[in-house]
């Protein structure tokens, strides 16, 4: 596994809608964690999340080239609908 650069500059969507929403919910949680309970790394990591889950963007899946949306799953669906239409 080798960690690509040029790829993590390009800053395209690599997380998908359930994932994002997990992040979002995730940070918020820890953000209010953190603010009750004056835990700075608790914070920075609630900062993170809710910032990957509300761009879409995540640096890390980006240089490793994971991708987690559903890109590929919607234009299968199309396709097998536009089947099921000629028949």
């Amino acid at each position: 596994m080798s960690f690509d650069v040029k790829r993590m500059i390009k800053f395209e969507h690599n997380i998908g809608s359930k994932e994002k929403q997990y992040r979002l919910y995730a940070g918020v949680a820890a953000l209010a964690v953190a603010i009750f309970s004056g835990s700075i790394p608790l914070l920075l990591i609630g900062l993170l999340l809710a910032g990957t889950g509300f761009s879409g963007w995540c640096p890390a899946y980006s240089g490793l080239g994971k991708n987690t949306c559903e890109a590929g799953a919607a234009s299968d669906a199309s396709a097998t609908n536009t089947d099921e239409n000629a028949h």
